[in-house]
């Protein structure tokens, strides 16, 4: 059966109708999902099944069959390893259904189907007694319901519910326990993703500065965790205003709630200075006693930093505080981790909110409308000076006494910076002063009232827009340029004068791990969520790139960036596709896992923004990449397998093409033995 599924074109701007098989949004929430990552935990792999073995021995030392309940039970490996460690029967819950078929096949597949039930419900519709999906209440209660907050997928209410209805009282329970771990620092370049910094323009008649309104300041931000691969993070990008400090602990072993609560830290900071971010994690102890534990601690904190794991479905949490506040070294403070159902917040407190009053504040809110259009990178690439110097430069450039400017790109601040270098009006399209008008229209949609009769001659643009996911789909841009012919006078500027799409080819430290053949793991067959994959990535947008912030995920270049496609904004969208094809020689050995692509800005002939690497690659083909911008990753699919040997081929060719009708990049990677000296 086929469906129509309504959808916005983030590069063309039209809404588009596609016809979709029926299982679409299943294919893609496969493929998108964390599975073969998880899969490829051993940490957390080994750990669990440490915690299963010793939990089945301890009901089994008191006489008692070890029946268990797995809830959220994904590929049924752990109820697997609960049987493979002697437990008697295992209700393995899993809501999401084609996972629970595949897990159902799975099971069978190693042989387990006549002691553990695959039962396809969430686990607050599954009952007990002689007709319901369990006969009785489990003794040992397995769960693997946490995100990167621990909270954050439900695990409370999950936990709650299964404490009342499901798992008998004082049961055994894999994960024993959570701990939540926090330490508070001053980080200017994590607080940028947070707030808006003053903007320095160096003008003829000296510096003029943009500052942000109160209510922006006033803001305490967006309410959602910053989750990120904080060892990634430069210890030298903050400093360290307190220890480590544990601020509350969950026992999975006794009833849960799932209230909102509140759990205080009195500590005196380290050093002196601004507290502006909590950074934190959490470990999961397997057993009562603490000694097989999982722990998600960055490397400075972790008790053994040459055993830590690489894991990207777990990570750590930056969290930003509602506003900076100065800390004096050895002062006493608190810190208080706030939690209702799903989220977790902070606060900072002179005294003991107990004394004050404030046990529950209301979650913090953006209220602003900052936060709601600007994502933290937004946040960054905006407070990102040098980013800024570049624009003004390139404006200075192309700028006239008599300029009349056309602003487009969401939530840009070009319109401001164009008026303080002297244009003589500017119209910002898309969503102060006296010379900048706010046009409230898609700009594709505007008419000549729109401009006050006036000819555009200058069209400026970053080009930015919040529906982008992938790197071309600023591509937007020039659509709009496009739709703007008759609005653009003789001689009009646009900035950018043209954009080109660029690649390299890499290997990965660790995130090729995400679209690995799962195979066997831990000596369980799990060949089947290798295919579910593979069929999830068939289908269309799968299969091509995948963008990902990769200054989070380490990579060296096993060739030199290369120049795949060229767009020129002076003349409109063309009519025909732009196809390119060629090779991309391999120039240091390694394992290719993919090709990285990313766009670059030519603002004038001599001034390029890239959204991808910022400088040439060291020797030893180490990146650097752009921190504000998401680069678009093809996995080659003949190089998933880590244990492929080193070496082999020599070039991978390349046929990419722009296809203006839809504004979509469709691309095909193949590597080959012998380099084309063609391009």
């Amino acid at each position: 059966m086929k469906v129509f599924c309504g959808r916005a074109n983030p590069t063309t701007g039209s809404v588009e109708w596609l016809e979709e098989d029926e299982h679409y949004d299943y294919h893609q929430e496969i493929a998108r999902s964390s599975y073969a990552d998880m899969l490829h935990d051993k940490d957390r792999n080994v750990k669990y099944y440490q915690g299963i073995r010793a939990a089945v021995s301890r009901v089994k030392e008191r006489g008692q069959k070890a029946l268990v309940l797995d809830i959220g039970t994904g590929t049924g490996l752990l109820s697997m390893m609960a049987v493979t460690a002697g437990a008697d029967f295992c209700y393995a819950i899993e809501v999401f259904k084609p996972m629970a078929d595949a897990a159902v096949k799975i099971v069978e597949k190693n042989g387990f189907s006549d002691k553990i039930k695959v039962i396809n419900k969430h686990s607050t519709e599954v009952t007990i007694g002689p007709d319901g999906d369990m006969p009785c209440r489990a003794n040992i209660l397995i769960t693997e319901l946490f995100d990167t907050e621990l909270i954050g997928e439900g695990a409370l209410p999950s936990y709650e519910h299964a404490h009342r209805h499901l798992v008998q009282e004082n049961c055994e329970a894999v994960p024993h326990r959570a701990n939540i771990y926090a330490q508070l620092v001053e980080s200017r370049r994590m607080w940028s993703w947070n707030k808006l910094f003053p903007i320095r323009v160096q003008t003829r008649l000296g510096e003029r500065v943009i500052v942000p309104p109160p209510e922006m300041e006033r803001c305490p931000g967006a309410p959602s965790v910053c989750d990120i691969q904080l060892n990634q993070v430069s210890p030298t990008d903050f400093t360290v205003l307190s220890d480590v400090l544990p601020m509350f602990s969950v026992d999975f072993s006794k009833q849960v709630s799932s209230s909102s609560a509140c759990h205080i830290r009195q500590f005196e900071p380290l050093a002196s200075g601004r507290a502006q971010v909590v950074l934190s994690w959490w470990d999961i102890e397997m057993d009562p006693e603490g000694k097989i534990r999982c722990t998600m601690a960055p490397f400075w904190a972790h008790t053994d930093p040459q055993e830590l794991q690489w894991r990207d479905h777990w990570m750590q949490c930056v969290y930003f505080l509602p506003q900076e506040e100065p800390v004096l070294q050895g002062s006493a403070l608190c810190l208080v981790a706030h939690h209702d159902d799903y989220c977790v917040w902070y606060s900072l407190q002179r005294t003991s909110p107990e004394k004050n009053g404030r046990v529950h504040p209301v979650r913090p809110v953006c209220d602003c409308q900052a936060h709601l259009l600007w994502n933290r990178p937004r946040f960054g690439e905006i407070n990102d000076q040098d980013r800024t110097d570049q624009y003004v430069q390139a404006l200075r450039t192309v700028l006239k006494p008599d300029s009349v400017c056309l602003c487009v790109s969401d939530g840009s601040l070009l319109s401001m910076l164009a008026h303080h270098l002297g244009a003589e009006q500017i119209f910002k399209a898309n969503h102060l002063e006296d010379k900048i008008n706010v046009i409230e229209k898609r700009p594709e949609l505007l008419t000549s009232a729109d401009l006050g009769g006036k000819k555009v001659s200058v069209l400026l643009g970053e080009p930015f827009f919040t529906t982008s996911l992938l790197p071309w789909h600023n591509l937007y841009f020039w659509y709009v340029r496009t739709s703007m012919d008759q609005h653009l006078g003789p001689g009009a500027v646009v900035m950018p004068q043209a954009a080109s799409l660029h690649a390299v080819v890499v290997e990965f430290r660790d995130l090729w791990r995400i679209r690995s053949p799962c195979g066997d793991c831990e000596g369980f067959d799990v060949h089947i969520m290798d295919d579910m994959i593979k069929r999830a990535l068939d289908f269309r947008e799968s299969k091509e790139a995948e963008p990902h912030p990769l200054w989070e995920y380490p990579c060296h270049s096993l060739s030199e960036p290369q120049q795949i496609l060229t767009f020129d904004f002076r003349q409109p969208v063309p009519l025909q596709p732009v196809r390119a094809e060629g090779s991309i020689k391999l120039r240091r050995p390694g394992r290719s896992h993919g090709a990285v692509l990313w766009m670059e800005y030519h603002l004038t002939p001599d001034s390029t923004v890239s959204t991808g690497l910022l400088k040439p690659a060291e020797d030893k083909g180490d990146c650097c990449w752009n921190p504000h911008c998401k680069q678009a990753v093809y996995f080659f699919s003949t190089t998933l397998d880590p244990r492929a040997p080193s070496g082999g081929p020599q070039a991978v060719s390349y046929v990419v093409e722009f296809h203006p009708d839809t504004g979509d990049v469709t691309m095909d990677f193949t590597l080959s033995d012998t380099p084309d000296d063609g391009h």
